[in-house]
């Protein structure tokens, strides 16, 4: 079993899960499941272009990270001791239920202050694959500066019948029940930051662009600020793309949870971060949502990691001088 796996399987027996989980890294490390979904006019014995003025071996090219990232192993491998690490420090995290179903958990970490600000973030792992108890180093950067982070579970697309709007449903319900019962691990509710990497990255932004007074009968800035790294915030090209191999979107699952359509709803700061060895597509993807944040007149902060690609920059969130999480610390006021 490669690093990869044992890092992500960890404390997991064999299921679905699992299976299409080793079958997806055996084609690569975001491995392309080219599908033919050519939509322009082919001109000249060229292939047709597909999304500005790429064509579709081009765009499935531009949604895998994993010829920018030959040393993601590597890195996955230096994830794993540095959880165990961190768990060896902190302890086991406490472990809530916020929904009924079988992934609908998260763990919490918790420095024992009460009235304490709380950043919850959601991991990657292209909506399907990943669990919270991975990323336990992210948490004590954190911890030791007071705070709580809540790391939520939340299910893969690949089994959910109704797609990626099932996910949006639980990262959000996840979000209304820490806000609900902070006080239980002696977290602050008017205090919330939120953070999420890759596909995480994704699920962040429609945390952040959720309409909190109309959905869940909560205050519309319940969310203090958040940190959105690497992620892809206009679904319309990932529809395009290989990943709506098994994404299955619709246009009606486009609009609705494409972050950057919805920016009425953001009423919190937002950093926007990416590295310098990401896909360009990726790298095109942060600087549009921040700029149509910024024209909209909302405050927002680009960071941008050098020489850094889309997997070695999520490790600096566990880093209280790394570059996301000096970054997320300072917006919580919590600065080193």
């Amino acid at each position: 079993m490669s690093t990869k796996d044992k890092f992500e399987n960890s404390g997991k027996g064999t299921s679905r899960r699992n299976i299409l989980q080793a079958a997806s890294w055996a084609v690569g490390a975001c491995g392309v499941l080219p599908i033919a979904r050519a939509s322009g006019q082919q001109v000249g014995g060229e292939a047709p272009i597909v999304w500005l003025g790429m064509n579709q071996e081009e765009l499935d090219a531009a949604y895998d990270q994993s010829a920018y990232a030959s040393n993601r192993e590597q890195i996955v491998e230096q994830e794993m001791l540095s959880n165990q690490a961190s768990i060896a420090r902190l302890g086991q995290s406490e472990r809530f239920a916020y929904g009924a179903g079988a992934t609908e958990s998260l763990e919490v970490y918790s420095s024992g202050r009460e009235n304490a600000p709380i950043h919850i973030h959601f991991h990657g792992g292209t909506w399907r694959f990943g669990a919270a108890r991975n990323f336990a180093y992210m948490a004590e950067p954190f911890v030791r500066k007071g705070a709580v982070m809540v790391i939520p579970d939340f299910s893969s697309v690949v089994e959910e019948d109704g797609g990626l709007p099932v996910l949006a449903r639980q990262v959000r319900e996840a979000v209304a029940w820490t806000y609900r019962n902070a006080e239980r691990f002696g977290g602050n509710p008017e205090r919330i930051y939120v953070s999420g990497h890759s596909s995480g990255g994704h699920l962040v932004a429609v945390v952040l662009t959720t309409d909190w007074p109309r959905t869940f009968n909560l205050p519309e800035n319940l969310i203090k600020g958040g940190l959105c790294i690497s992620g892809m915030f206009d679904l319309e090209p990932v529809q395009l793309s290989w990943r709506d191999s098994y994404l299955h979107l619709t246009d009606d699952v486009v609009e609705a949870l494409s972050p950057q359509r919805h920016i009425d709803h953001l009423n919190a700061p937002v950093i926007i971060a990416n590295g310098t060895l990401e896909t360009p597509e990726f790298q095109r993807q942060a600087k549009d949502f921040a700029a149509a944040i910024e024209v909209r007149g909302k405050p927002v902060q680009r960071l941008i990691g050098a020489g850094y690609n889309h997997f070695e920059i999520r490790v600096t969130l566990g880093n209280p001088y790394g570059l996301l999480g000096y970054a997320a610390l300072e917006q919580m006021g919590l600065g080193v």
